[in-house]
């Protein structure tokens, strides 16, 4: 199952070509259907004819209501730019299509709508202006379609090219660590609270407990949507609906994240790789207060330039930037920064839980430059060392946000290579330490343990808890320690005693 996000400016048919994909009315506030424009998300579904499912999230196109976009665009497989042939490219279509550049959505088409409404001429005059727009974005090999949602020209020709594109699209990748950035919550008679998101990263299943975050509020999933239809697994890259108990839907605002227990650590500052737009209308200064979107959440953050006192629009830079409250979030996400309803800038984030670090410090840029550029083998290897001693695969994954079968296959090059050691031959069960840290422990431990036969050679040996003190480190990484020492034939343990072979 796939998720399309359309993008444009308001009044050019995004709501209306939806109905007409799908037979359903996106629009479902009363005040939207009064003002005949989108306010808020909407939400329809299809099946096409190969039988691939699919969601449709209709966004609003106003400049007041891009922060409502910003909420539902985040998580979507392929996006729509909507352009109406009457009116042509429009300041949202700019902004629209500026945000979907920051978010690095991998695929996209563009739809001419109103098609009835202009002549042949007209509409080849637009398509050179558009091909001329979206040269160098994310749109830039998409085809082109002109559709009529009155008359239904062109929308069989649309339902193909999202078909053909759809099908050369992986499916969301599944770390087992589910994520669902709640967009909307409410309550249904009988039923209770009901949260509503794009569900990415695992899946979620009915019966198991769940957190918010970052509130840390636990809950209990009763039921899953998908489509309006009941389902006791809801997988990645699906649009679901989730029935909790132990909390009530005044207490939970977009932005917050149905996940797993005890997973995601809410971020206080964050390391970001910021593009800034071309059209900006100042420069971004250091210390800046901006909004922040990630996600579905909307805070006012504090943006700290890290290399410069301010940046210039159309430049790139690394930036921390500072919430005014914890976010869920993790290495890997994209976000975007807006200012008095303008978008300024958006980026990478590189580290979920970062430390302040000194300003315009070469030593500070190099490593961020490396944790850009590394490859998956390095970031697995990277987390490995920054461990200082044994980590395990589950770890590995949560704090680099890499698949399990992806790290254990990267896990296989790192031993072969000589780079790591494992605790044990079966990698799934095994904790891993470089050789460096290895190296660096197994000197520590014969120094230590040689000074203490040293000063009391009549002793058995090293009391461990002495040892553990020594190497300052916490009970759980220190049995984990001892195994693999063991193992390697370091130390021998006798009763409560540690000493060399």
């Amino acid at each position: 199952m796939f998720v399309i996000g359309t993008a444009g400016h308001v009044d050019h048919g995004k709501t209306a070509l939806i109905n007409t994909l799908t037979g359903m009315d996106p629009d479902r506030l009363q005040e939207e259907k009064d003002r005949g424009m989108t306010i808020d998300l909407g939400f329809a579904w299809l099946k096409l004819s190969n039988e691939t499912e699919i969601s449709l999230i209709d966004v609003p196109g106003h400049e007041k209501f891009v922060n409502n976009m910003l909420a539902g665009i985040g998580s979507i497989d392929l996006a729509m730019l909507i352009i109406s042939l009457e009116e042509s490219i429009m300041p949202q279509t700019l902004e629209h299509l500026a945000i979907l550049n920051l978010l690095n959505v991998q695929k996209g088409m563009v739809v001419l709508t109103k098609k009835d409404l202009v002549d042949e001429e007209w509409v080849e005059l637009v398509k050179a202006d558009v091909e001329e727009l979206i040269s160098g974005t994310v749109f830039e090999t998409s085809n082109i379609y002109c559709v009529s949602a009155k008359s239904g020209e062109g929308i069989e020709e649309l339902l193909s090219g999202i078909e053909e594109l759809l099908s050369s699209t992986i499916l969301r990748r599944d770390i087992y660590k589910p994520r669902l950035p709640i967009d909307r919550s409410f309550t249904v008679s009988g039923f209770g609270t009901v949260v509503t998101g794009t569900l990415i990263d695992g899946t979620l299943n009915v019966g198991e407990e769940m957190e918010l975050s970052p509130s840390g509020r636990k809950v209990r999933i009763r039921g899953l949507q998908t489509h309006k239809k009941s389902e006791d697994v809801a997988y990645p890259g699906t649009r679901v609906a989730a029935n909790i108990s132990g909390v009530n839907h005044l207490d939970i605002s977009r932005g917050e994240v149905l996940t797993v227990p005890d997973w995601i650590k809410p971020s206080e500052a964050f390391d970001v790789y910021l593009s800034v737009l071309d059209a900006i209308p100042n420069p971004l200064r250091h210390n800046m207060h901006v909004t922040l979107h990630v996600g579905s959440t909307e805070v006012v953050s504090i943006l700290r330039l890290l290399e410069t006192d301010s940046i210039d629009a159309g430049e790139r830079t690394w930036a921390q930037i500072k919430p005014v409250h914890p976010v869920p979030i993790l290495k890997g996400d994209y976000c975007v920064i807006r200012s008095n309803m303008t978008t300024l800038g958006g980026g990478l984030v590189v580290a979920a839980n970062a430390k302040r670090h000194k300003r315009k410090d070469s030593q500070t840029v190099d490593r961020l430059n490396s944790l850009l550029s590394d490859s998956t083998k390095d970031i697995v290897f990277n987390t490995i060392n920054e461990s200082n001693f044994l980590i395990g695969i589950q770890s590995i994954s949560e704090i680099s946000n890499i698949e399990i079968a992806t790290i254990i296959s990267e896990l296989e090059i790192l031993i072969d290579e000589k780079l790591i050691l494992s605790t044990s031959d079966e990698i799934v069960n095994s904790d891993f330490i470089t050789i460096n840290n290895w190296n660096e422990l197994f000197n520590n431990v014969k120094k230590i343990l040689s000074k203490y036969h040293s000063d009391y050679p009549l002793r058995k040996g090293v009391p461990k808890e002495f040892l553990r003190n020594q190497l300052n480190i916490t009970s759980t990484i220190y049995n984990q320690v001892l195994q693999l020492l063991n193992i390697k034939n370091v130390i021998v343990e006798e009763a409560s005693f540690i000493k060399l072979p």
